[in-house]
């Protein structure tokens, strides 16, 4: 149940474009191929040729990227004399296999046809994306969408979770007793924060589930649920310990974030683009 409020650009679509991204530019393990050969300009040596079969340069570049998972750092000798170790091991395992004819085998196949549909389905969103930057003009647009429709008031609750409505009417029976909130929480709930006396932390409403949210905005400073308020996690009595104000981030410190998310929109749109002229049929 813990939430923590993030901008409306902090959501899981956002991961999913850095992810796209990354994937696009820099995690392409087989997807960039051998750059062409220029006139009078001799293709670079293979890094090591292994029973005639040449590992090229690029490839050892792309492996390398793949391995590093896009961050900056350069490896030692050491390690680039072990990770051309790991290319000649798969090279003389993935030659064995060839001839074993695992490529027939159901389970292999299957792999091999989702990374190929990966790599070139990569390719391709890094071919679409290319030029697709969004405008300073876009950028301010949706900054300004989205602030508009940002919650402007943050919470600090606590919470008791109990399987059952009875067993919720007790824990307030026993608050309006003088228990403490906390200490209830502590052993009477069953939500991870009870180690915590059932404290949430600040969220938003737009966070937190929507009879939850309903809950504590009726509550003032203080107060608790004098009713139990169920939700699909069970029977919460909640407690409202403070409000504040949210201030919206600046423009340039969540720009890069804005730019990912109207990147992903375009592609978004680009897939649905293509769905709607393909012809798809489900059996799962």
């Amino acid at each position: 149940m813990r939430q923590v409020f993030r901008t409306p650009w902090a959501a899981a679509s956002i991961v999913a474009t850095i992810a796209v991204l990354t994937a696009c530019n820099k995690n392409q393990p087989t997807t960039a191929a051998a750059p062409p050969a220029v006139a009078d300009k001799p293709m670079p040596a293979p890094v090591a040729v292994v029973n005639g079969t040449p590992i090229t340069r690029t490839e050892y570049d792309i492996y390398v990227k793949s391995l590093l998972q896009g961050k900056q750092q350069e490896l030692t000798p050491e390690q680039k004399a072990q990770v051309l170790d790991e290319l000649i091991n798969m090279e003389l395992l993935s030659t064995i296999g060839d001839k074993d004819g695992l490529e027939k085998d159901p389970d292999v196949a299957a792999q091999l046809k989702i990374l190929h549909m990966r790599v070139l389905a990569d390719a391709e969103s890094q071919k679409f994306l290319k030029g697709q930057e969004p405008t300073d003009t876009d950028l301010h647009a949706e900054y300004e969408t989205a602030i508009a429709s940002m919650d402007k008031t943050e919470y600090h609750a606590r919470h008791i979770l109990v399987a059952t409505k009875d067993q919720a009417d007790d824990v307030i029976k026993k608050l309006k007793g003088g228990a403490k909130f906390d200490e209830l929480a502590k052993t009477q709930s069953t939500d991870g924060s009870k180690t915590n006396g059932g404290d949430l932390g600040w969220f938003s409403l737009s966070r937190m589930v929507k009879p939850f949210g309903d809950a504590v905005k009726t509550l003032k400073k203080g107060e608790y649920t004098q009713q139990p308020v169920q939700t699909q996690f069970g029977w919460h009595v909640i407690k409202l310990e403070d409000t504040r104000e949210v201030t919206a981030p600046p423009f340039d410190q969540v720009k890069p974030q804005i730019t990912n998310a109207l990147i992903r929109k375009k592609l978004q749109a680009y897939v649905a683009d293509l769905k709607k002229n393909a012809k798809i049929e489900k059996n799962l």
